[in-house]
């Protein structure tokens, strides 16, 4: 008999094909938690909070300019967490915030140069790990990952998650 789990995510029971959804999901599982694992590395050595690093990618990743609003919207927390969050990250020297619409109300948040550097070698590891696992796959599996994750971010941004 199938699991609960194997039941709403479609899977099989363990020891299943490696692409069935049990299989992916503890993979995915597995990546966040290494992933997490650097980031909470980063944030303490940094004297930030791991929402704080959160919060530097997403203005990392920003294709356009960033507001607090996005942000807040985008990490699910109140205004008054993402204003404090900002603080933190503008006195550490991460972020800069300016006015620099036609609407001076509008505030964006900049990503200071200087410590996109600390971020870069302290994630360095990372990037090599990632290039090692890159160099066991042919190209055809690449395209598929990557098309993988990329339809999966677009299903994880379609979904809105209480505010903290």
């Amino acid at each position: 008999m199938a699991s609960t789990e194997d039941s709403e995510t479609g899977g099989t029971a363990p020891g299943g094909a490696p692409g069935d959804a049990q299989s992916f999901a503890r993979a995915l599982r597995r990546t966040n938690g290494e992933i997490n694992r650097l980031v909470h590395g980063f944030a303490a050595a940094q004297g930030l909070h791991p929402t704080d690093v959160q919060a530097l990618s997403v203005v990392l990743d920003s294709p356009e300019p960033l507001t607090p609003g996005r942000l807040r919207d985008h990490l699910g927390l109140t205004s008054g967490a993402v204003t404090a969050c900002l603080d933190r990250l503008e006195r550490a020297g991460h972020i800069r915030r300016s006015r620099e619409s036609a609407d001076r109300r509008v505030v964006h948040v900049h990503y200071v140069d200087g410590a996109k550097a600390a971020a870069r070698s302290y994630f360095m590891p990372l990037a090599q790990a990632a290039e090692r696992a890159r160099l066991r796959c042919d190209e055809e599996e690449l395209a598929a990952a990557v098309r993988f994750l990329e339809a999966l971010n677009e299903e994880l941004g379609d979904l809105r998650v209480p505010r903290r």
